[in-house]
């Protein structure tokens, strides 16, 4: 799998996987502007889902975004194309992309 910046010394590839899990998720969160969906009117639970590839160099490519808001839409791949390089996947020692789908789930207060 590919390796987060932080998700190195993790014991298996499993664990590794959670590693970097946790790790884009946290970074989504510190990083997404929930304000935007107040600025567009938009009440309640709002959900994105992205899918995106980090390629043979840890680059993160591919970048989409399912939302009906073009804005929110816009700020997910903002976002995700800003994750930091990562240590690129492998298998059987040669490097590989890896796809990846990622929830971006917030509740917006009026």
């Amino acid at each position: 799998v590919p390796i987060f910046p932080g998700c190195e010394n993790e014991a298996n590839n499993a664990a590794k996987k959670e590693c970097m899990s946790e790790k884009a998720k946290e970074f989504v969160k510190n990083t997404f502007n929930t304000d935007l969906a107040n600025d567009l009117g938009l009440e309640g639970q709002q959900r994105i889902f992205v899918t995106f590839k980090i390629d043979k160099n840890g680059d993160v490519v591919n970048v989409r975004a399912r939302v009906p808001q073009p804005k929110l839409e816009e700020e997910a791949v903002k976002v995700v194309k800003s994750l930091p390089h990562m240590t690129h996947g492998k298998q059987r020692g040669v490097p590989v992309g890896v796809l990846y789908g990622l929830p971006i789930i917030f509740q917006v207060e009026i």
